[in-house]
């Protein structure tokens, strides 16, 4: 595996609907050969738009993608053969069983590995005479990996993959993709679901209004949020009996009737030094909570701050109304 070796390449990337509303503005970003990268972004913010760029569904207002070092919309043939699309919703003909699905579509794939195999891959080799309106919505999504994974794919792309499954087919499917991974294969996944990504992703951008918001590994997206340690304070004390906040090593704080809030980027220090002076002051911290910061904490803060930019932007604008009239 050869991480260095840029699989993905994106550069600047812009796409336009209507000649007005720009969906995806300026993104760059690369994935190397046999990493696993994972696309976030709350609703609107662009994530399809990019990916159906990378996959070659349509070309870009500006920008540059390769894949495999083509263009995957004007050299759609150096590309297709390579690449394996799990869509969020695949379409089959509700008639065919599950095999002759799978064997239809391998007769659309170059170097189609055995329908049965594919089947096997994702657990549905029992399912094989069923028709495929008698399917779960999960075991569709089962159906929608084994198509993806016909042609031996080089680049996988994966929008929502685990959707609609349950706990179990969900853990298979992340352990599938883990051997995929491991065996050389590039992965761009989409998800909304933040362990999916931080159990999975090698690195991963959170997109919003069609911009990189966050990048890194999970571990440094998730560094950029302060730990929180809560508690409650027995009766006959107050925040103010807590060493000095800054002391303490506290960069906030709330408080609620008996119960206080403390974040922190030193999580141990501040830990340490708070549970030293309970103990010295012979008192319980009941409900001590002790949090590291998470990719779920890093994601809902672009989303907050998104809104309230969002709310921002509106009252400006009907000020600005307001002065015209």
């Amino acid at each position: 595996m050869n991480t260095n070796e840029h699989v993905i390449e994106v550069t600047d990337l812009r796409r336009v609907y209507g000649g007005e509303f720009e969906a995806v503005r300026g993104v760059t970003f690369t994935v190397g050969r046999g990493e696993l990268f994972a696309l976030l972004g709350t609703n609107g913010a662009g994530k399809t738009s990019t990916v159906e760029l990378l996959e070659g569904l349509a070309p870009p207002a500006g920008g540059q993608v390769r894949i495999l070092g083509h263009d995957p919309y004007t050299e759609r043939d150096a590309v297709r053969p390579r690449i394996g699309v799990m869509l969020q919703e695949g379409g089959f003909s509700a008639e065919l069983t599950v095999a002759e699905t799978v064997r239809m579509w391998a007769g659309c794939t170059s170097g189609a590995r055995p329908a049965a195999e594919a089947l096997e891959m994702v657990g549905l080799a029992r399912r094989s005479d069923v028709r495929v309106k008698q399917l779960s919505g999960g075991e569709k999504r089962r159906l929608d990996l084994a198509l993806a994974l016909l042609g031996r794919p080089e680049v996988l792309f994966l929008d929502e993959p685990t959707t609609g499954l349950d706990a179990e087919g969900r853990q298979e499917t992340w352990e599938l993709v883990r051997e995929l991974r491991e065996a050389g294969t590039t992965v761009l996944l989409t998800t909304h679901y933040l362990e999916e990504a931080e159990g999975l992703a090698d690195r991963l951008a959170i997109l919003h209004e069609g911009r990189i918001a966050a990048s890194g590994t999970p571990a440094e997206v998730t560094a950029s949020q302060p730990s929180r340690i809560s508690f409650e304070l027995p009766d006959g004390y107050f925040l103010g009996d807590l060493p000095p906040l800054a002391e303490l090593g506290v960069t906030g704080h709330e408080a609620e009737g008996r119960t206080v809030r403390l974040r922190t980027n030193e999580l141990q220090r501040t830990a340490t030094r708070l549970l030293v002076w309970a103990e010295r002051a012979g008192i319980e911290l009941r409900g001590l909570d002790v949090r590291s910061g998470s990719l779920e904490e890093a994601f809902l803060r672009i989303a907050r701050e998104a809104s309230e930019t969002g709310r921002q932007t509106e009252k400006d604008q009907q000020t600005e109304k307001e002065r015209v009239a």
